[in-house]
């Protein structure tokens, strides 16, 4: 769990619209350079790539779990949206089908949601009730799925919570030099998960792409094996 508040920042009162402007982009630098390099990038670069003091960071966030919520709220926003969309859709067994591939692809176009995924946040933050209620209705998805037959009943949450972690590991394996490997994962997944009949995948990865993914891989491995034996 990242150290700080226990909650995010609250405005009581409206910013000004140069105060507006450099929250913003404060807030648009975290996220992108949290997505880049993780939580623990000096707040002293998220100022700089904001245009911003780091005093008027400090001034907006007081610590670090503030901005964090901040920048990941909107990705937040997107997982509700697509969770949302899958309950309104009255065939159950598609809310949940394109609920999966959706989700997939977000993470696939948004680093910042992979490391949503992969962020601990104070129970009692905004981020972390909004996510509650967010899995809560995500249930409700698979137990629609399940009651029309299409969705095997072994499967919870917990479930599309791992596969989700799954296609994170995937993105980053090949995101250079295989982007388009998680799609035929996610049709894997899709197709185990339900019920009766299986659906065409798509082709695969070709194997010179994944062998350099895989090159690539082992490279930081390397790296780091040697970093820690200096």
């Amino acid at each position: 769990m990242i150290p700080g508040a226990q909650r995010g920042v609250e405005r009581s009162r409206p910013l000004r619209a140069d105060a507006e402007r450099n929250r913003e982009r404060i807030v648009t630098a975290a996220a992108r350079l949290f997505a880049e390099q993780g939580l623990s990038v000096p707040l002293e670069d998220v100022a700089r790539s904001a245009g911003v003091g780091v005093a008027t960071l400090y001034r907006r966030f007081p610590t670090r779990t503030d901005l964090a919520i901040a920048a990941f709220e909107r990705n937040m926003t997107s997982y509700e949206d697509a969770v949302d969309k899958a309950l309104s859709n009255p065939v159950a067994w598609e809310g949940f089908r394109d609920l999966v591939y959706e989700v997939c692809e977000l993470q696939a176009s948004d680093p910042g949601l992979r490391a949503l995924l992969t962020t601990a946040f104070p129970a009692s933050s905004v981020i972390e009730q909004r996510a509650t209620e967010a899995i809560e209705k995500l249930g409700q998805v698979i137990a629609r799925a399940q009651e029309d037959g299409m969705l095997r009943p072994d499967i919870g949450v917990g479930d599309i919570v791992v596969m989700l972690l799954a296609d994170a590991g995937v993105l980053e394996a090949t995101r250079e030099h295989a982007p388009g490997a998680w799609r035929r994962f996610a049709a894997l997944m899709v197709d185990a998960f339900r019920v009766g009949p299986r659906e065409p995948l798509p082709p695969p990865t070709p194997a010179e792409e994944l062998r350099s993914s895989i090159a690539m891989l082992t490279g930081d491995t390397l790296r780091i094996e040697s970093l820690a034996d200096d």
